[in-house]
């Protein structure tokens, strides 16, 4: 009888055993089958598995030392013991903050911008449908960036605050998530890659259960960003082009490797400072710079200028570029929403085809007679 006992038990075990042995395979398949849903973006990744999603950001900051992780998942979705550890976001969100003009695009395209409760610095966004939302009340302002207003932001309780740091400093976040705040940081902004920046909108629709969507809308963003490259592909880069402008006692111009460069490689042109490595911007003399761009047949022009007077009154030594002389200044940043946000730095992140369009339209017109430009404006 014993004999029997310890049979019946070992069979039971056996198949018990089988059973969590074939749970554990199939786990680890799916897991083996799990892919990054990013292709172009370097400082995000999102993995998706049945449960739960893994959403990675890497280098949100300059130099930053750590990677921040975070586990997105669904009301009664099991998370594995290896990733309790990480901020766990229940989604599809509710309710959110975000910190940045260029989130509020990504939120319009998804349709989800009614979900947006707070902003620091309301101005600064252009968009008429989310002014809208604010000038209802829908919206609060909820401080400076640098400055949040914490109480404010406890009282609105939002499912997730979506900000940014600018280094390893950064004791704003600190205090948030002291305070109980859920909070997850987006390095958007230290994308130098046009596409890349772009397929942030991804994070959102992770972030709202919008993921096929925000595949579909960068999909098609993608599509007509190369089909724009298309058609400069064998125009030769002959218009030489000076960037940027004195903000102060520096004229700042970007560097080979920028986001800004890439543009106007894209578009084939002949970009002065190409061949200066690196990302972001470097601070030049006049003098320097004149030595190099006096020639130049194109110039475009960073700052809010609306003219050729106002940017001359700006600085008189403008005049003695020659694209100042015959009228080829170009300014993307003039265009302001109707409490002063800047336009260009909402949308053009989020819409690089459009980006891209107006740089060809400034050096190859003849090849989009018809299309207007959607940031670009010529000096007059």
């Amino acid at each position: 009888m014993r004999h029997l006992l310890l049979k019946m038990i070992f069979t039971a075990s056996f198949f018990i055993l089988i059973g969590c042995k074939k749970n554990e395979n199939a786990a680890i398949v799916k897991a083996e089958n799990a892919t990054n849903s990013i292709e172009y973006a370097t400082g995000l990744s999102i993995v998706k598995y049945e449960d739960y999603s893994v959403v990675t950001v890497s280098n949100p900051w300059p130099n930053a030392n750590k990677d921040f992780k975070y586990i997105l998942k669904e009301k009664d979705a099991k998370v594995p013991d290896s990733l309790q550890t990480y901020t766990t976001v229940q989604v599809p969100l509710s309710s959110v903050v975000v910190t940045s003009t260029t989130n509020i695009p990504f939120l319009e395209m998804l349709e989800v911008e009614n979900k947006l409760v707070g902003f620091p610095h309301t101005d600064y966004i252009s968009s008429e449908k989310t002014r809208a939302l604010i000038d209802k009340g829908s919206v609060k302002n909820v401080g400076q960036n640098e400055k949040l207003n914490i109480e404010q932001l406890i009282e609105l309780s939002p499912d997730l605050i979506v900000t940014f740091g600018v280094d390893n400093n950064n004791p704003m976040l600190d205090n948030l998530k002291k305070s109980g705040l859920k909070v997850l940081i987006q390095g958007d902004w230290m994308e130098q890659s046009p596409l890349g920046k772009a397929e942030w909108i991804k994070l959102y629709g992770a972030l709202f259960g919008k993921e096929e969507q925000a595949k579909e809308l960068f999909d098609k963003i993608v599509q007509s960003y190369n089909q724009a490259k298309k058609l400069v592909a064998d125009k030769p880069a002959t218009s030489k082009v000076l960037y940027g402008s004195m903000y102060e006692d520096v004229w700042y111009v970007a560097k080979g490797n920028s986001w800004v460069a890439q543009f106007m490689s894209d578009a084939k042109s002949n970009y002065l400072w190409a061949d200066l490595k690196g990302t972001g911007s470097e601070g030049l003399s006049f003098e320097k710079v004149l030595d190099k761009a006096k020639t130049a047949n194109i110039w475009i022009a960073s700052g809010s200028f609306k003219s050729l007077d106002e940017l001359q009154k700006a600085n008189p030594h403008y005049g003695e570029f020659d694209a100042f002389k015959n009228k080829s200044v170009y300014n993307f940043e003039g265009k302001l929403g109707a409490t002063g946000g800047t336009v260009y730095y909402e949308l053009a992140p989020s819409r690089p085809d459009l980006v891209l369009k107006d740089y060809i339209k400034i050096f190859h017109p003849d090849l989009l007679a018809s299309y207007e430009f959607t940031f670009a404006s010529k000096l007059n």
